[in-house]
């Protein structure tokens, strides 16, 4: 005789997966979210919530979620180091290359899961698959 346990959460909800449409509206925003949570100085924090929260939910959000985290995260690498250059000239121009970078990537990202299109950030590390 064998005994299963009880689940965890009996009362919990299996969490339904995306529809597709939603799953293109979802990604869109991550990629988007960053330029909301730089007014607070964490850009990466939109990403990294999206993430978390949806990246069970279809493959096509966790794809673009795990994108836009490494991005910014990897952009969070490259402001530390523009930073440190600050001391030799050329870090601020770094800096501000490194934003219209970002901001530009950002918005082609956008545009490519809005149109139901994996994008892939060139110039990032993987840290979340």
């Amino acid at each position: 005789m064998t005994v299963t346990p009880p689940p965890a959460n009996p009362y919990a909800a299996a969490q339904q997966p995306l529809s597709p449409q939603d799953e293109k509206l979802w990604a869109t925003l991550i990629h988007l979210s960053p330029l909301v949570a730089s007014i607070i100085g964490l850009p990466f924090l939109g990403p990294l919530i999206g993430y978390l929260v949806l990246r069970d939910r279809g493959p096509f959000v966790r794809w673009h979620t795990a994108q836009a985290l490494n991005f910014q995260l990897t952009v969070l690498i490259a402001y530390i180091v523009s930073a440190l250059l600050t001391i030799v000239i050329i870090g601020f121009f770094l800096l501000l290359a490194v934003w219209v970078a970002s901001v530009v990537f950002m918005i082609i990202a956008a545009i490519a899961a809005n149109r139901g299109e994996y994008y892939k950030y060139p110039l990032t590390i993987t840290f979340v698959q």
